[in-house]
């Protein structure tokens, strides 16, 4: 979700303002429970404060230069252009690119306001992987309900570890009785050297895991209703991420702090996924999906601070 809360501060190299170390280590708490004596900090609360991203030096000089021209469309802008996706004012190769092990599609709201919303996040940093649709434009699923799941919290929902267990099964190919299937050829060392990542994945696993795309809503909490609720995604398995909690600085009011941002809400998917599904501990694979959001985060942070509201 987005344009509800979106936050996370970090220590990244190469950046050079210094916030108040309180305001460092409490990004996943309310500014009103902020205290001054790090003493009182429980570590085990603050999931984000160790990211391993790639250095914020390069957003810090185009912050300095100011904002420029979209090459496309030609507006204004600050790093990038989030109704192009394109960079503005830094160079591609200076921005890191994320390979994720799914695909992701992003579902946006036609009313959601563009440059408030983080989906253009994980476009630019892994565009191989997300496609962004915007509703009522939506992909067609059918027939693919046992390797597609929408993350979206409801009383059908599943966490990220049930997955495996709770995805429908494929339906069996229908094989002719007058047509053996033929005997798989033993590649030889070489040949196998190339076979694609998703092959190796597959064949370490069992097969076991064929979960390969994931839907995410993009929209405010108030403009779901419509998309959720679109008979082309009710057949999806519904996923909730019931134990995050977000850090947006456009949290709205009365929504509950586990309702995530969009790029909060991949970024954990993909952690939990990783943990739970493919087992393998995490390493900080996906942590630079929040290299835009944490940049952002410790601005609006270190600006409200200079401002006596925090």
């Amino acid at each position: 979700m987005s344009s509800n809360s979106d936050s996370t501060i970090t220590q990244s190299k190469g950046l050079q303002t210094q916030t108040p170390s309180s305001l460092q280590l409490s990004i996943c708490h309310s500014p009103s429970k902020v205290k001054n004596d790090e003493t009182t900090k429980d570590q085990h609360e603050l999931p984000l404060q160790n990211l391993k991203l790639a250095s914020h030096e390069v957003l810090e000089r185009a912050q300095q230069a100011g904002r420029s021209k979209c090459s496309k469309c030609s507006s204004s802008r600050m790093f990038y252009c989030y109704s192009c996706f394109t960079f503005v004012g830094v160079s591609e190769q200076e921005i890191p690119n994320i390979k994720l092990p799914l695909k992701i599609d992003i579902i946006k709201h036609p009313n959601e306001t563009d440059g408030k919303s983080t989906a253009v996040h994980a476009k630019l940093l892994a565009p191989d992987d997300v496609n962004i649709f915007i509703y009522p434009c939506i992909p067609d699923y059918e027939g693919q309900t046992h390797e597609v799941v929408l993350v979206f919290p409801g009383p059908e929902a599943v966490t990220v570890e049930d997955i495996v267990n709770r995805l429908p099964k494929a339906a069996k190919p229908k094989s002719s009785l007058h047509e053996p299937i033929p005997k798989r050829v033993k590649l030889e060392k070489r040949e196998r050297g190339i076979r694609s990542m998703d092959e190796d994945v597959t064949e370490k696993k069992g097969n076991k895991h064929v979960l390969k795309r994931v839907v995410f809503i993009d929209s405010t909490w108030n403009q779901t209703s419509k998309i959720i609720t679109d008979e082309r995604l009710q057949a999806l398995l519904q996923v909730e991420l019931k134990t995050r909690k977000s850090c947006f600085w456009r949290h709205q009011k009365g929504s509950p702090d586990t309702y995530l941002s969009t790029i909060e809400a991949i970024y954990y998917f993909l952690m939990d996924y990783h943990l739970y599904c493919l087992e393998e501990d995490y390493q900080g694979e996906y942590d630079n999906l929040l290299f835009f959001y944490s940049f952002m985060f410790r601005l609006i942070t270190k600006a409200k601070y200079a401002a006596g509201k925090l």
